[in-house]
């Protein structure tokens, strides 16, 4: 389905809370969006944490919707909100989110909402912008926060919005053309702009090139657009977006151009290196970028793509954690005896076999920390999802021709069945935007798990569509003059800032960008919702508040109290099993 900007009929009937869809006017060099759908939150609702407040997004419960089958769009955009925060921050009562760094104060203002697709992509990308009742119209601030992972609009609020929006700034959210727009080919459903289930001539969101097959397909992996080449121009594009809807909001105000709005990018994981591909667009129109742990490729000494380093960790992280002295994963063993046999490890036994996986991580760069790091992603079963995804993704492959033969199904894992109503109204809330999760399950080849696993490595070697998809992700420099705060966790084990963040810094500044900086995390890793756990609390703190922090700063410099700031090693202590104070994160 080729559109340029697809409508929005369908969420401008359902959303209820004084909405409206219109269009705006063309304006000189910058698109139009066709629709745009306008909402209020207040009293009981607010922008920040859609009326939940610190307690209900805490509750282990989501929130709920009185009917399962058919949740009202109110119902949706809560959940999702909720599912957002619950993802990307620790919000335990002893994590210190809100007390000690954050904020979950109640904003209450307008939002507006957009798909966006960029000239000759198939699928679009959902944008949203909040504007707080308190913008300050004086100041005309507006933060682009982009999404981690695969995530939907909302993936960023503990991020841009959660700095943005107490301080007065407009925040205008990017999924980067990913997000959780699934569609059931089983039934012939997807998802409207608003998140309902619709039938595939209603879904606006995404609706697969061929409704042929069986089973579920999602928009990062089966777009046929490689959305990741592009995640720079989904930035601008949001931030262009924004401009409009401040001229919406603002009608007396005399129009918002790059000129006279101040722009700042932010976003963590894949959302960081989304900000960082925009930093290298030309233009005045960003005016400084905080991007955390972000996944970004250069072509320079040590960067490598994050699919050729998720090949080898899911191959070969299972089997070498043990060596490490962490306890063994279901299937580790039958994975290195598995490798043994094809000759990929060394050992006539269990315990060398361990450490020959162990030492080629070493030698391609792993530290024992990033290593240690990604136990979890091992545990949660991440790099057999990411590869899986990525690899169809970078393809352009439709649903049902993946280059190794996954596919993905309804059902519990091993009993592929037909999504129930409840299942599939709750994904566009609930999921993460890459299954398995939330009913959706990954298949295997029918070689097995091994076999898939290697033919997905194989495919970062090979000269082929995957290999070109990925060569289309490389990060350039940022523009010349342009503030650029990196932050990263030294125990990151899914984006390991070895292949990432310290290359790309590298690389700037040998390209003579002297206004990046770099700030080092000790005892952090890639996931801070996991710090809820007693055990990561124990041996990691979290990676939020440096973002945080790195944003004052800048925010400090562009206002002229101050220089940018130096680069900087931070020594945080670990709260272990008391609550997190100020002093614990060692901020300077």
């Amino acid at each position: 389905m080729d559109r340029t900007f697809a409508p929005l009929a369908a969420l401008a009937a359902s959303l209820a809370l004084a909405s409206c869809a219109t269009s705006l006017p063309p304006r000189d060099g910058v698109p139009m969006f066709d629709t745009i759908t306008a909402s209020e939150h207040r009293q009981g609702d607010d922008l920040l944490t859609a009326g939940l407040g610190a307690d209900g997004l805490r509750s282990m419960a989501p929130p709920g919707f009185a009917d399962a089958a058919r949740p009202t769009s109110e119902e949706l955009r809560r959940r999702a909100i909720w599912g957002s925060w619950r993802g990307i921050a620790d919000l335990s009562p002893a994590g210190g989110f809100g007390e000690v760094y954050g904020s979950l104060a109640a904003v209450p203002g307008r939002e507006y909402a957009t798909l966006a697709t960029l000239p000759g992509a198939r699928q679009p990308q959902r944008v949203l912008a909040q504007v707080p009742d308190a913008f300050d119209q004086g100041k005309r601030c507006l933060v682009v926060t982009v999404a981690s992972g695969s995530r939907g609009v909302h993936g960023a609020m503990a991020l841009g919005a959660a700095w943005g929006l107490p301080r007065g700034c407009a925040v205008v959210h990017s999924d980067k053309a990913a997000g959780s727009d699934y569609f059931d080919l089983d039934a012939g459903l997807g998802f409207a702009a608003d998140g309902q289930v619709v039938p595939a001539d209603q879904a606006s969101a995404f609706v697969p090139s061929s409704l042929e097959g069986q089973g579920v397909a999602f928009k990062h992996a089966h777009s046929q657009d490689n959305p990741e080449a592009d995640w720079g121009r989904h930035v601008r594009q949001a931030a262009e977006f924004g401009l409009q809807a401040l001229e919406r909001a603002f009608p007396q105000a005399g129009g918002f151009t790059f000129a006279d709005t101040r722009v700042i990018a932010v976003g963590i994981s894949n959302g960081g290196g989304a900000v960082l591909r925009a930093a290298e667009l030309e233009g005045d129109w960003l005016d400084g970028v905080v991007a955390g742990e972000p996944n970004v490729f250069v072509d320079a000494h040590g960067g490598r793509s994050l699919y050729e380093y998720a090949s080898e960790a899911a191959l070969l992280m299972p089997c070498a954690l043990p060596a490490l002295g962490l306890p063994p994963v279901p299937h580790a063993e039958a994975t290195c005896n598995a490798l043994a046999e094809r000759g990929q490890l060394q050992g006539a036994d269990l315990a060398t076999r361990q450490q020959s996986a162990l030492e080629m991580l070493r030698s391609s760069g792993w530290s024992d920390a990033a290593l240690r790091g990604g136990a979890s992603s091992v545990q949660f079963d991440l790099w057999r999802s990411v590869l899986a995804a990525y690899a169809s993704s970078y393809a352009r492959a439709p649903h049902d021709a993946h280059p190794c033969g996954y596919r993905y199904v309804a059902g519990d894992p091993g009993q592929p069945r037909p999504a129930t109503a409840a299942e599939r109204a709750a994904w566009w809330s609930d999921a993460s935007g890459i299954p398995p999760g939330n009913g959706v399950q990954l298949v295997d080849p029918p070689e097995g798990m091994i076999a898939g696993l290697t033919c997905l490595a194989g495919l970062a070697s090979t000269n082929g569509p995957v290999t070109d998809g990925i060569a289309r992700t490389r990060a350039a420099p940022p523009r010349e003059g342009l503030p650029v705060i990196v932050v990263h966790g030294t125990d990151d084990g899914l984006i390991p800032m070895a292949f990432s963040s310290q290359p790309y810094v590298a690389a700037a500044r040998a390209a003579g960008r002297e206004h990046v900086r770099m700030w080092q995390v000790r005892n952090a890793q890639h996931f801070d919702a996991f710090l809820a756990f007693p055990p990561m609390a124990a041996a990691y703190v979290p990676l939020l508040p440096y973002v945080y922090e790195a944003l004052d700063q800048l925010e400090a410099h562009l206002d002229g109290k101050g220089p940018l700031p130096d680069d900087a090693v931070f020594a945080p202590v670990p709260r272990a099993q008391r609550a997190l104070q100020r002093a614990d994160l060692r901020l300077r």
